[in-house]
Order: structure tokens, then sequence, then C-alpha cells
């Protein structure tokens, strides 16, 4: 084959270190840009933030409207909790203020954090400050101190005693007398239900150490230990005839447990910083129109360092290659940040354009929407509205929404229109929260009601939307 030279024309994308810069920015959450700014500021002399010396000249100033009071009834984003068995069967159990506001229909889902001072102690803390009140030997000290470090976050000894002891030196032998002596030990501790090995045995702890008058405490202790399982069933006929008593002593002793904290160590859990949410857009209503607008303290306010700036323009026959790549560079995170949140406000107001109708009537008149339409409007690409919806944070009149929670899929109706699934989910959740407790609707069932207003759904889409919302299946729902 004879080789030849040839000249042809052709297309493609070069991605330059700002075009990179700007789409790293783009698929940051706001708390991610602010520690990468924090770490480019140590390292570029040439940048700061506003507010770093006087006379400085501003770089960086987006155009947006005026930020909006914060809603009162505006609340912090879900945070969900996977509990086992009785715990996912029981959202009423107490546990504190935020079982209680489960098991009451607050919707404030502020409950759902347990605030704690910076410098609260952990679990493990608060134990062995119990545990150096106590008079116990050097060894005893050395078991329960082994014990403590094996208790996990929610409150329970999760591995065997006897796994436990071979961590001990082989010169230390240990009999599992001493194991169970020193588990003794931590089960008096506070909280109560702390060092339990299992949900019934953390429950029987909490109930012992109530006061021996308090009504009903034997039935329910009978309850937690032996007959659990029919409780997680709501297998109410069955308990009538294992505790051999009548329907009104059944629901006083069912009352006792549940006011039972089932994660006795959650309120030792500090709030890790990846559950801080910082919402970028504010949404209000503004003569009947609903307007999306930034929200200004989320805006890092940066500005080139007018001092190094001075130093460079006076001495720019010198040509200092640091200070100009400093500046280039600062340049570019001053402009890719501003392009970053006014394509944001872009999304956003366009998510809100089509989606007005939640922010009227809520989650049951939400539509349909998916990113194809979004990127039409606002002439991007799809995979650049993904980036710009991901962990980015919408506050609204209804609470803080992540910007992705305003798309989803649909399900046809009768009309040859389209449900969104989100408004399907509101729907069943209304459903259940108004049903008979005493005869709850089966999938089936609400497959039916759904049916009749026009919104075909299968009982298995029931089912998985069920699931999804954390409802119990209808068996589960039944109370007395």
């Amino acid at each position: 084959m004879k080789q030849s030279l040839q000249l042809g024309l052709s297309q493609h994308l070069a991605l330059t270190p700002q075009l990179q810069q700007s789409i790293r920015l783009l698929q940051l959450s706001t708390v991610e840009l602010n520690q990468e700014l924090d770490a480019l500021l140590q390292t570029n002399p040439m940048l700061e933030r506003d507010g770093y010396g006087e006379g400085a000249r501003e770089e960086y100033s987006p155009e947006t409207s005026q930020e909006p009071p914060v809603p009162a009834e505006a609340n912090s984003s879900p945070v969900e909790y996977d509990e086992d068995t009785l715990r996912e069967s029981y959202p009423e159990f107490s546990g504190g203020s935020r079982w209680e506001d489960s098991a009451s229909g607050n919707d404030d889902d502020d409950a759902d954090y347990v605030f704690q001072e910076a410098d609260s102690p952990t679990l493990r803390e608060h134990l062995l400050s119990q545990t150096m009140l106590m008079p116990l030997s050097n060894r005893d000290q050395t078991l329960v101190s082994l014990l403590i470090d094996a208790i996990s976050e929610d409150g329970y000894l999760e591995q065997s005693l006897e796994e436990l002891a071979t961590l001990l030196p082989e010169d230390q032998e240990v009999d599992l007398l001493e194991m169970n002596t020193a588990l003794k030990h931590i089960q008096h501790f506070d909280p109560p239900g702390v060092g339990a090995r299992n949900l019934a045995e953390c429950l029987s702890l909490q109930l012992r150490a109530l006061p021996a008058d308090t009504p009903r405490l034997d039935l329910a202790v009978d309850l937690v230990e032996h007959h659990l399982p029919a409780l997680a069933a709501r297998d109410y006929a069955k308990l009538r005839k294992l505790l051999r008593c009548d329907e009104e002593t059944l629901r006083e002793t069912h009352h006792l447990v549940t006011q039972l904290n089932p994660r006795p160590g959650m309120h030792f859990t500090r709030i890790s910083s990846d559950q801080y949410i910082q919402y970028e857009i504010v949404v209000r209503k503004v003569k009947g129109v609903w307007i999306a607008s930034l929200h200004q303290e989320a805006i890092p306010k940066l500005r080139i360092n007018q001092l190094y700036a001075d130093i460079l323009k006076r001495n720019r026959e010198s040509s200092n290659q640091y200070l100009m790549s400093q500046m280039q560079e600062a340049k570019w995170m001053i402009k890719n940040i501003q392009q970053r949140f006014s394509t944001i406000l872009r999304v956003s107001q366009a998510i809100v354009d089509r989606q007005r109708n939640f922010f009227e009537h809520g989650e049951i008149a939400m539509r349909p929407l998916v990113l194809r339409e979004i990127a039409d409007e606002v002439g991007l690409h799809e995979s650049t509205i993904s980036r710009v919806t991901t962990r980015k944070y919408m506050l609204t009149p209804r609470g803080v929404y992540e910007l992705k929670h305003f798309f989803g899929s649909h399900v046809a109706t009768d009309s040859g229109g389209a449900c969104s699934a989100t408004a399907i989910r509101a729907l069943i959740k209304q459903l259940v929260g108004e049903e008979n407790q005493k005869k709850p609707l089966s999938d089936s069932q609400i497959a039916d009601i759904l049916g009749k207003q026009g919104i075909v759904v299968a009982r298995r889409t029931i089912a998985k939307y069920r699931e999804s919302l954390q409802i119990p299946p209808a068996s589960q729902r039944k109370s007395l």
C-alpha cells in the first residue's frame, strides 16, 4: 500500500482548562464549592473574599433579584431512617421528640435531626464517664471498656460475647460469666436500653427500668420478651389470646410499649457535615407569579486582591509569570462561579414555570417532567441539566427540595393524559392517612380508587410506590 499525506477538515470539542473548571464547579454542591474555594484561597494570592481589605474593587457581583424573606413554614429536607422489623411497623414509637412527632402526624422534618452542642459527648464518652463512677476492679474496667467500644451508635451490642472475648490478649483468659457480668453493668447505665443485643432485650431493659407500680408493666414485659413478632404483625386477636386480656387492657399495654425508644443511642449521634444543606434558590410568589431568585448568602463574594494586582500592573514589563498565571486562574474562578449560579438560576426558573401547580397545591399537582424539556427550554445539554439539578436545593413555601425532586416519570390516565409518579405517591399517602385504621386499604383497593379518578395504576405499581414512601402493607397498618 502506497503511503500518502492528505489534508482534511474536522470538528472536535477541546476541553480547555477553563471549560473543565466550569464543568467541575457546576456539579459541586454549594458546601463543596466553598471547600474548594477555601483551598484555592490558600494557594492563590490574587484571589480573596469580599471584605478582606478596604478600597478593593469587586470583580464578582451577580445580578440577582432581592432575596425574599425566608418563609416561616419552610422545612428542612427529609432525612430517612431504615429501622428493622418492629421499628418499621411502628412509627409511633416515641423514643424522644422524633418518634412522637411521627406519631402525631407532625410534618416538621426538623424533628428528624437531633441537635447537639458542638462539645456534646458521644455515646461512648457518656458510657465511659459512668464507668469511672463505679467501684470496679481494673480487670472489670477493662472488660466494660471493651464492650463499650463494641456498642453501635444506636446503642446495641452487635457482636457476640464469645467473639469479643477473643479480642483480649492471650495472657488474659476470661470466661463468659465475667463477660455477662460486665454487660449487666453497662445495661444499668444511662440511657436505658443501652447494651442490648436485640430489639426485644432493648425494650425489656427500658421497661424494667420503670417504676414497679407502672400500669400494665408486667404485661408489657411479657409482650416484648415473648410476643414481639405478633406485635410486629399487628395480630391483635392473637395477642389478646396470648396475654389473656381484653381489648382495653391490650390497648393500654400497647401504648406503654410504643413510648419506648428502639434506638437508645440516637440522642448522642452527632450530625455529620454531609447532612448540612445550603439552598441556592429561593422561590416566592410576586403579584401572582412564582419567581426564583438566588440566595445571596450561598453566593461566594470574590474579588481580585488589589495589592497584588497593583504590583503586577507596575511590573508588567518584567513579566512576572507566577503572578500572571495566578491572576488568570483567579479571573477564571470568578467568571466560572458567576456562570455557575447564573445557570442554576435559569434552570430553576424553568422548573418553577413548569411546576407552578406544585407550588400552589402541593405534590398532588406535580406534573411529569424530564430533563429534555428543561434542556430545550434553556438551550443546554441534558447532561448539564443533570449536573445543575444534583445536590442543588430550592427553598419554597412548602419546604426545601433538591432540584431533582421536580423531575419524575408519568403514568397514563383514561383521558389520554399523564400523571406524575410524585403526584401518585402523594395520593397514596393521602389515602392511607385518611383510611379507617381498623380496616386499612389494600394495594388493590388503592388501585381501584385511583382508577375511578381516571388514573390507571397496576397493583404492583401501587406496592412499589407505597414501599418507597416507607408505608407498611395493610396487614401491618391495622390498629386497635
